[in-house]
């Protein structure tokens, strides 16, 4: 994790460069729909009151820490909350099958597994808790760019399913 008054500077993720602002600003607006959509898609399937507990801690934590980073970049360390409560509740979704596979198991499966990939994603590229790849260290990078990409797709095809093949 980076250190706060290393020598080192720290990377534009953690700054307050615009680049970096229209980001989060548009992270923000993202969370707060697709973890919204993920929520209400999981109530209506008949979660249980605790995933849904976490999965709505998750909606309402992630775009506020968000929004409160676009001020206090360091808060940006405070979106392990939200990500870890939104991985846990994912996770019992998709390993809490009874028999057989089923459109919505799969759809979970695609959500759960677009979520993790975005949440490596971060912790590599924003906290720096593994070496960042020179290919990938560029927050415009192509690579950067093409990840984030299987990210969405594998969230944005999982809640497709989930909405056109319940049960």
């Amino acid at each position: 994790m980076i250190r706060l008054g290393a020598r080192q500077p720290l990377p534009l993720e953690l700054t307050t460069d615009p680049r970096m602002q229209g980001r989060v600003r548009r992270l923000t607006v993202v969370s707060l729909v697709a973890l919204g959509a993920i929520a209400a898609l999981a109530a209506l399937g008949g979660a249980s009151w605790f995933i849904i507990g976490l999965l709505v801690a998750g909606w309402v934590l992630m775009p506020s820490v968000l929004a409160w980073s676009l001020a206090r970049p360091v808060a940006r360390y405070l979106l392990l909350v939200p990500a870890t409560l939104v991985s846990l509740a994912l996770l019992a979704l998709s390993l809490g099958w009874a028999e057989g596979v089923s459109g919505m198991q799969v759809g979970w499966l695609l959500v759960t597994a677009g979520v993790l990939l975005g949440g490596t994603l971060g912790l590599r590229s924003w906290y720096r808790v593994l070496p960042v790849p020179r290919a990938l260290d560029e927050a415009g990078a192509p690579g950067r760019w093409a990840l984030i990409g299987v990210h969405v797709a594998l969230v944005l095809l999982g809640l497709v399913m989930l909405v056109a093949l319940p049960g």
